[in-house]
């Protein structure tokens, strides 16, 4: 359990006329995306008059309403923006208690050539052996930040820096469905045939989106651990 204080380095901005975005600072951190989702959770269970959806990302969280909803029902408010805002300050406004009780994945990867069509860049770039990138990539667990880009895409971190490695100059058409790949200190899972330009060191054969099902299509979801092992 933990109790996190919100700082005067949070921002609460308008993000065109129906949604407003709470930012926690710009950086991949667990403490801030830990805030994220707690408060995701909060507004999820307890949604107020107008809210739409909620849309969670690394450090910062955005949610969407009808303005005439929210109008209708905090009219004391000047703007909908101003009564979403004052919605938001005043849930973080309390002592909040976060329990940390992540799901934790097992994912088995495939490093052979047909698979892996970046790992020897990734080790030449690196200055080292493909076997020693593997190993690095293995010894993490990864936590997911947030799922976005595709449906169950989920991007994941923080990768050792001894392998981070930009995206590439020129993606790919099509990346197949359970490639894995690094971009920077991001790592993430493929979880349809689509266009990408991560730089692909493996492949795994779990399902990570199931379209068929419509209440958890995705594998994964913000706040859970990965780690991977090689089969």
């Amino acid at each position: 359990m933990r109790n996190f204080q919100y700082n005067s380095a949070m921002r609460i901005f308008p993000l065109g006329e129906s949604a407003l975005t709470v930012d926690f600072g710009n950086e991949i951190s667990v403490e801030l995306n830990q805030k994220v989702l707690w408060l995701a959770s909060f507004f999820e269970k307890n949604p107020f008059p107008g809210m739409i959806e909620i849309f969670p990302a690394y450090s910062s969280l955005t949610i969407f309403y009808s303005v005439s909803e929210v109008r209708k029902n905090f009219s004391s408010h000047q703007t909908a923006f101003n009564a979403v805002k004052a919605e938001v300050e005043k849930v973080l406004s309390q002592k909040v208690e976060f329990i940390e009780a992540p799901r934790t994945f097992e994912i088995p990867v495939c490093f052979d050539k047909a698979y892996a069509l970046d790992l020897d860049f990734v080790a030449s770039r690196c200055n080292l052996a493909p076997e020693e990138v593997i190993e690095i990539f293995l010894s993490r667990t990864y936590r997911v930040f947030m799922i976005g880009f595709l449906p169950g895409f989920a991007y994941m971190g923080e990768v050792d820096e001894r392998i981070a490695v930009p995206r590439l100059e020129n993606p790919r058409t099509e990346v197949e469905k359970g490639s894995i790949g690094i971009a920077g200190r991001q790592t993430g899972i493929y979880p349809l045939n689509s266009p990408g330009g991560w730089r692909i060191i493996g492949k795994t054969s779990v399902a990570i989106f199931n379209m068929h099902d419509s209440k958890n299509p995705s594998l994964l979801r913000a706040g859970d651990l990965v780690r991977f092992y090689r089969v």
